[in-house]
């Protein structure tokens, strides 16, 4: 729905915001949930340590679970996490490259591309667990493929964009999203090769994998999608109700992809015309 869209909205109408945070945005939401689960198992360590344990077993990755046929768990483990920190870095890392993603995407698109992420991770991290279970086959929570799926897929619509970094929150860093998405696979592999360390690697190479697929599927959509314009040039401009759902997200996929500078003359009377329908719905 183009409505997802926040540049297809009036300013009023990007939601509630208080200390300068979005809170309708669904990375937002996202973290709350994570939030409340981390705060869920502190609670249960402290209160109940048996139901705990029992909370663990059915919802972190294991071999044990999947073995039991918990499949769920490709999803849940994207909501627990290990500690503070490992909350924080994570936390940090989606804020940062989800509210772009999300006002570019959707929420719709951006919802599945952070779901599916976290699931093609978990997959990964289960087939190394099954195949060196004494490297892998321990219990993996953490958003951590999600956030790795965020870095790819804006590094896919964004390759040039100069970042600036603190790592650790202390040594500034500026480089490419490009350059940021290959030191990102190389740390991975590293790991994934290394397997010293109690760090999902397999699980960030497949969040990897996952964002840069959804962001190549993005890209070669609104290539396709804006092509008809060469083929047929002699096409008029559409008046304000000449135009179809699949042309206005055919023009918010370029967007996307390239930028709103990029747009032609005869997007931008689309785009226009969607947004006039639209305040007056």
């Amino acid at each position: 729905m183009i409505e997802d869209r926040d540049y297809m909205r009036e300013p009023e109408e990007y939601g509630s915001r208080r200390f300068g945070v979005p809170w309708s945005s669904l990375t937002v939401k996202f973290l709350i949930a994570y939030a409340t689960v981390f705060l869920l198992e502190l609670f249960l360590d402290a209160a109940a340590p048996a139901n705990a344990q029992l909370f663990r077993d059915l919802c972190a990755l294991s071999n044990y679970g999947l073995m039991h046929g918990y499949v769920w768990q490709f999803v849940t483990y994207q909501f627990m996490h290990a500690g503070f920190l490992h909350l924080l870095f994570n936390g940090w890392a989606i804020y940062s490259f989800g509210l772009a993603l999300e006002s570019q995407l959707g929420q719709k698109r951006f919802g599945a591309l952070m779901l599916s992420s976290g699931i093609i991770g978990g997959v990964l991290q289960s087939i190394a667990a099954f195949l060196w279970p004494q490297y892998f086959g321990g219990p993996v929570v953490g958003a951590s493929a999600c956030a790795f799926g965020l870095v790819a897929a804006f590094a896919l619509l964004h390759p040039d964009m100069k970042l600036q970094l603190l790592i650790f929150f202390v040594i500034p860093v500026t480089l490419t999203a490009r350059m940021l998405f290959i030191v990102s696979g190389v740390i991975a592999l590293i790991g994934f090769g290394l397997h010293r360390d109690n760090v999902a690697h397999a699980a960030h190479l497949g969040g990897l994998a996952a964002g840069w697929l959804y962001g190549r599927m993005i890209v070669s959509r609104s290539h396709r999608a804006v092509s008809y314009e060469e083929t047929d040039p002699t096409q008029k401009f559409p008046g304000e109700a000449q135009f179809t759902a699949s042309e206005v997200d055919a023009v918010l996929d370029k967007i996307s992809a390239s930028g709103i500078k990029s747009l032609t003359a005869k997007e931008r009377a689309i785009l226009e015309s969607a947004r006039k329908k639209m305040s007056r719905s």
